[in-house]
């Protein structure tokens, strides 16, 4: 007898950790569906998502690389997000059966900072090392919370054009990535009331990748740091922040949070987020 399902296609898809995510909040809510990772290479798209259309047992996917831009054009609707951001990261059916895509990164990035955010700030930086797929919501995220953003590319002309498109308003930078590589000494002013982010939006640092160069003297004291790498989750780059007296944040924060804004839009239920501690267990061990 068949049931429901999502699922997340990518190329490639074995490393995802999605259908350990979503699979723990089914089993914990006693929902009789099943979340799935499906290989999809690009050539495939068109005829994934035609196929999934006709199948009543489908609620949705999430979409990771190579194909958060690709599969706009096979939409009928995309929500204001994804719109905004450029690239879609969820799909699910609307009542209508029209296929909506939309993108549950930015909030999901968001969703650890809340409480942070909530505050009021005389001023607001963000240092983003990286200007990939990622970036673009953690940008948009950011621009909309009066950041002022300092983006770090390999191609600063790369992340001027992302400014350009994803923030506009704003003074904003674009140093080369080396420029945060080595040691400054740089006197940073006063910074009671400010709110400071160091964040590595690269996969620079995960597993099969060289470590991300970044000298903790770049940081204003206070900062905190935020690494969206989730293989490993205790990555270089945090514990070398935690030494040098930062707050960290882990990859995995942001994995739940996107994952619960998605799981929500599939299945109609909140995710069990009262279970987190013991889902990031299962998804460290």
């Amino acid at each position: 007898m068949s049931r429901p399902y999502a699922e997340v296609i990518g190329d490639p898809i074995a490393q995802s950790k999605s259908p350990a995510i979503h699979n723990f909040w089914l089993n914990k809510l006693g929902i009789e569906a099943e979340y799935r990772a499906t290989h999809v290479k690009p050539p495939e798209l068109a005829d994934y998502l035609a196929k999934r259309t006709n199948d009543p047992d489908w609620r949705g996917c999430n979409v990771t690389m190579p194909h958060k831009l690709a599969v706009r054009e096979h939409l009928e609707h995309i929500e204001t997000p994804a719109k905004e951001i450029g690239a879609v990261n969820t799909i699910y059916r609307a009542l209508d059966k029209r296929l909506v895509g939309t993108n549950t990164d930015a909030a999901g990035f968001l969703e650890p900072l809340l409480p942070l955010l909530r505050g009021t700030h005389l001023f607001r930086m963000a240092r983003i090392m990286g200007a990939g797929g990622a970036a673009q919501a953690i940008i948009h995220a950011l621009a909309a919370e009066n950041f002022t953003l300092v983006v770090a590319a390999r191609d600063p002309a790369k992340a001027r054009a992302l400014l350009d498109e994803l923030a506009p308003e704003g003074d904003h930078h674009t140093p080369p990535l080396s420029h945060f590589a080595a040691a400054t000494d740089f006197a940073f002013d006063d910074r009671e009331g400010c709110c400071d982010l160091v964040i590595n939006a690269s996969p620079l640092g995960m597993r099969g990748q060289p470590p991300l160069a970044f000298d903790w003297s770049h940081a204003p004291p206070g900062s905190i740091a935020y690494d969206i790498v989730t293989d490993p989750v205790e990555t270089d780059f945090l514990n070398e922040a935690k030494d040098a007296g930062f707050r960290t944040i882990d990859g995995l924060s942001m994995l739940i949070g996107q994952a619960a804004a998605a799981f929500a839009l599939f299945f109609g239920q909140p995710a069990p987020r009262e279970h987190d501690a013991e889902l990031r267990d299962l998804l460290t061990r």
